[in-house]
């Protein structure tokens, strides 16, 4: 069977993040603009591709003044960096039907090797409108500072207001292109 090419359909995808905030809780969002295609060759998994776009003006953390901050100059400075990226470099099995996925991601202009833990693809299944689907799941972390997501502020009690570790969780959904 040759590689199978799908689109991330964007209106059923997220890419959900999480870092501490004042060194006792989660604070959680997402991007609501997640887009890009995966090549997938269920006869060769080593051989797939992944190449992600995610529009960080899309963020939502349900607050609209963290919102704003978040997209400001001191955090991911959307003016001149708008989108975020993940090029996969390789694909190494990892249990059934999972996946240790390396790949080069790009945050505010800066370029690091990440690790992603992978599930699916899904079997495929026919929409309403006969459409193929298959769907994947993904889980890493990074530190924000190693892309230049420096800004914090000291707490009167010690500790900072915002941690360096940012939990990473994408949720894709994936249509088949016609071949």
């Amino acid at each position: 069977m040759a590689a199978i090419v799908y689109d991330i359909d964007a209106t059923h995808s997220s890419a959900h993040f999480s870092v501490r905030h004042l060194m006792i809780s989660n604070v959680k969002g997402e991007f609501t603009k997640v887009t890009g295609t995966v090549t997938y060759d269920p006869d060769d998994p080593k051989a797939s591709k992944i190449d992600a776009h995610i529009d960080v003006a899309s963020i939502h953390t349900r607050d609209e003044q963290r919102d704003g901050h978040l997209k400001s100059a001191e955090f991911f400075d959307v003016a001149n960096f708008p989108e975020i990226t993940f090029v996969s470099k390789s694909v190494e099995p990892d249990g059934h039907d999972e996946y240790l996925v390396k790949g080069d991601m790009t945050i505010h202009g800066v370029t690091k090797e990440v690790a992603l833990h992978v599930e699916g693809p899904t079997p495929e299944v026919k929409d309403p409108w006969g459409n193929l689907k298959a769907g994947a799941a993904a889980t890493g972390k990074v530190n924000r500072k190693d892309f230049g997501l420096t800004w914090n502020a000291a707490l009167e009690t010690g500790g900072v207001m915002i941690g360096e570790e940012v939990k990473i969780n994408l949720e894709v959904e994936l249509t088949r292109r016609p071949a």
